[in-house]
């Protein structure tokens, strides 16, 4: 384990002084926890986003170009009358 000196505002260190002795823990143990929180799901975050953007949709293209959007509304519009 790693010693570490925070600054924070002092409402800041209140609330975790706080929060730290609702849970029956101490200020250090408190912020820990909440920084290995924090990374797990900004790691999970990261795998999600990885696995999503390295999915197959299945898409294919031929190389034309997309329809105008305003082509497109016209024939979603002319259907619905």
């Amino acid at each position: 384990m790693k010693n570490v000196t925070v600054t924070m505002e002092d409402s800041v260190a209140d609330w975790a002084r706080m929060e730290a002795a609702r849970r029956n823990t101490s200020v250090s143990r408190l912020i820990g926890e909440m920084l290995a929180e924090k990374m797990r799901h900004d790691d999970a975050y990261e795998r999600a986003m990885n696995e999503w953007m390295q999915r197959d949709l299945g898409y294919a293209s031929d190389g034309r170009a997309y329809a105008p959007r305003a082509d497109l509304y016209d024939r979603a519009t002319d259907r619905l009358r």
